[in-house]
């Protein structure tokens, strides 16, 4: 089923559809050491498990919803990040 198809099948006349959520942008990991985190100061750099082209992780609570893309929106929202979707997780069946 393509993205319009999903799209279209989303009841919106249910008042849920309205209520926002929160979703958080996963970039990568760390783990330092609590000794090495101890000494770190202003400019230190704390290298993630993964690389810039790496795909992000989009998650509702702890449930993997999708994967995506950083990018910089340009107009007259340039400079702010946005994600876009690459893979995106049926919620409504689970998966």
């Amino acid at each position: 089923m393509d993205d319009a198809a999903k799209a279209a099948k989303v009841d919106r006349s249910s008042p849920f559809t309205a209520v926002p959520i929160e979703i958080t942008i996963s970039v990568g990991r760390a783990r330092p050491l609590i000794r090495d985190l101890l000494a770190m100061g202003k400019d230190a750099v704390l290298p993630l498990d993964r690389r810039v082209d790496d795909p992000v992780e989009l998650y509702v609570g702890d449930r993997l919803i999708a994967r995506g893309e950083l990018e910089e929106l340009d107009g007259d929202q340039k400079g702010q990040l946005a994600v876009r979707l690459t893979e995106v997780a049926d919620i409504q069946a689970g998966v």
